[in-house]
């Protein structure tokens, strides 16, 4: 195994970048995964990443020196602490980072599923939340507009969990062009009107349009939406976190598909 203390080794320089730039990783195609569960995930569903680097301290763990053996031939770099802490993008570092290539997806046509829609949802936590619920409730594709936080930046990718790897991701996406012909309904949410969720029929295919944090969808998006769609809040809050929202609405629809009901009389107890 390499060992590294200079900070003057190409492979510290590159890893810091990807690890702290988003022009980068999108410039390059790669980025950092940060911590065991994710890179085991990577592992399990994609294979062997280009390069694993494990702190000191990391090494010293039973899990990440498995790890670390166990996959040889994805360049093994052993680093100081001191520069394992500065390529770390979280203020505690995990003790293990991966290089991986960035997948190059396309959205289907024509899209045939559920989906989900982000407009420009900037919080990385947020995205990545609504992608681990997106993977968990079965939904196949994530479309992003231009103005969404970036999907596989790592602050994304600790959120989700390793959600990226059961899910097509399209970035940067052309919303309108790609559901332009969608068979399926197609809904927004909104918290000062619409049909009550829990009202609905959502048996078959829906894209689901989600807002950024503040300003909700753009006007060119809503456009798109065939109704909107309220989560009936009885307490007193104002309104839901946008990876809420997505959460409720994704297994509402999983809820009717796993014990189907028919007619809104039978929801309703009638």
């Amino acid at each position: 195994m390499k060992y590294i203390s200079s900070r003057d080794n190409p492979s510290f320089k590159a890893l810091r970048l990807l690890a702290h730039s988003a022009r980068e990783r999108r410039k390059q195609g790669r980025t950092v995964l940060d911590g065991p569960h994710l890179v085991e995930a990577y592992v399990r569903r994609v294979g062997t990443p280009l390069l694993l680097a494990a702190s000191e301290r990391g090494m010293a763990q039973e899990e990440i020196r498995r790890l670390v053996d166990d996959h040889s031939r994805s360049i093994p770099t052993l680093f100081s602490d001191a520069l394992f802490a500065e390529i770390s993008p979280v203020e505690t570092p995990t003790g293990l980072l991966a290089l991986i290539d960035i997948p190059e997806t396309r959205a289907p046509q024509p899209i045939a599923s559920t989906c989900v829609v982000l407009d420009a949802v900037q919080d990385a936590g947020n995205v990545g939340s609504i992608l681990r619920s997106a993977a968990a409730a079965g939904v196949p594709l994530v479309l992003l507009s231009e103005g969404c936080a970036q999907a596989w930046s790592p602050k994304t990718l600790r959120a989700a969990m390793g959600a990226h790897f059961d899910l097509t991701l399209v970035e940067r996406a052309h919303v309108a062009r790609l559901l332009a012909n969608y068979s399926g309904r197609v809904l927004a949410t909104r918290l000062d009107r619409g049909e009550s969720l829990f009202d609905l029929d959502l048996a078959g295919p829906v894209a689901w349009l989600f807002g950024s944090e503040g300003a909700g969808l753009t006007m060119e998006l809503a456009a798109l939406a065939g109704g909107t769609v309220r989560i009936p809040m009885p307490g007193a809050a104002e309104s839901l976190n946008v990876a809420a929202a997505a959460a409720i609405c994704l297994f509402e629809q999983v809820r009717q598909r796993e014990a189907p009901i028919s007619g809104k009389s039978a929801r309703r107890g009638g």
